[in-house]
């Protein structure tokens, strides 16, 4: 499922138009993603929660010549699906 089909299927189960429903996810992705910059945790109870992780720094290899690269610090959005969700596809 790629958005456009989630855009589909929220405007299909909503009743609304699909231009709605586009503000609608956007405003979600939105309000996730502000969330994890701040550095905190979005937890949606029975279907997961995102948060985001520190990455250190660490040296890397590059495949094609052998040569060592650093890869930089960096955070990354993780998430863990809830107790709901597991059991809706088990």
């Amino acid at each position: 499922m790629n958005k456009n089909d989630l855009i589909g299927t929220v405007a299909e189960g909503a009743s609304i138009t699909k231009a709605q429903a586009g503000e609608a996810v956007d405003a979600v992705f939105e309000a996730i993603t502000k969330s994890l910059k701040k550095g905190d945790e979005v937890r949606l109870v029975g279907f997961g929660t995102f948060s985001v992780s520190k990455r250190k720094a660490s040296i890397g290899r590059n495949p094609a010549t052998g040569a060592e690269i650093k890869i930089p610090a960096s955070m990354q959005a993780k998430f863990k699906p809830g107790k709901g969700l597991k059991d809706a596809i088990n």
